[in-house]
């Protein structure tokens, strides 16, 4: 928070004084702490908002050689709005942390509507909807234009980790209670597992260096998109548009170790892919990814 307080005062510095007496800094002290119990009262914490909506935009960095919005920043972006009404609703990082638990992101299906460009300026919901599968808690997420022109709707299921085990924890084991969002969906459909395909093709191998770990020690989950995002050249990007993608992330990626990424065409359909990411070492699926695209107009 920063802002600028301008105050008129009899006082004057002149040319050679370097402070105005003492008796004009109190004042001006004593001005300055109710200007800013003032601020602290207007901005002090809401209270639980059922559903968060925010306000974004499209940065230049975000942008790819179309001057379109990347699939990984959508994700970066459900995951800072995400972030954010955890925090409101009580549930932010540091407080999680105290109470050994974190929330990792399990699995997400999106459909794009539209790419937005550099500059263009957007309004993104989100809002948790309950416990599906025993063991999800769901969150959805819709991205549309200031004029309500829809750009993205996805559907998202979170697992409650202990951070130093690694293990699920059940949503009983979470103190408190979330918004009953019942009825309000963004997308109406159960996350299930992807289907195996065969004869995947290696695509590249590559490595959790520095740039794409988060805090929590793992590859952050919007960096998985950009892997998968790396297995098309640059061709498809300008014949195509995503139409929708949904990730499983089934084990985390940690610092230092090796994914080996694959991906081909799915029952022949040369508009839909999987994309898998596999670890060598100990020979588990990483994340799975299966996404269609559609012809650009």
């Amino acid at each position: 928070m920063s802002f600028t307080i301008t105050f008129s005062t009899p006082a004057k510095l002149t040319p050679t004084a370097r402070c105005w007496d003492i008796p004009t800094c109190r004042n001006l002290l004593a001005r300055c702490s109710e200007i800013l119990s003032i601020t602290w009262i207007k901005r002090r914490p809401m209270l639980p908002i059922p559903v968060w909506t925010d306000e974004i935009r499209v940065h230049p960095y975000e942008t790819d050689l179309n001057n379109e919005w990347k699939a990984a920043a959508v994700f970066q972006a459900f995951q800072e709005v995400a972030n954010a009404h955890a925090a409101n609703l009580g549930y932010d990082y540091h407080s999680m942390l105290a109470a050994d638990h974190i929330w990792v992101l399990s699995r997400l299906k999106v459909y794009f509507y539209r790419f937005p460009t550099m500059g263009d300026r957007l309004t993104i919901c989100t809002w948790p909807k309950g416990i599906r599968q025993k063991i999800f808690f769901t969150r959805d997420f819709q991205i549309a234009t200031p004029d309500g022109q829809l750009i993205a709707a996805a559907t998202s299921a979170w697992l409650l980790i202990d951070p130093k085990t690694r293990r699920m924890q059940l949503p009983g084991s979470l103190t408190g209670t979330l918004p009953n969002n019942a009825g309000l969906n963004a997308l109406d459909e159960d996350l299930t597992k992807l289907a195996p395909e065969n004869g995947l093709a290696e695509k590249f191998t590559t490595r959790a260096n520095y740039s794409v770990v988060d805090v929590l020690g793992h590859v952050n989950n919007a960096r998985y998109i950009e892997w998968v995002m790396d297995c098309f050249p640059f061709e498809q990007f300008k014949t195509h548009q995503l139409a929708w993608l949904q990730i499983n992330y089934n084990n985390e990626v940690r610092a230092g170790e090796t994914v080996r990424i694959c991906a081909g065409v799915r029952n022949g359909d040369a508009s839909r892919w999987l994309v898998v990411g596999e670890k060598p070492e100990s020979g588990e699926r990483a994340f799975e990814v299966e996404l269609a695209w559609a012809e650009r107009a």
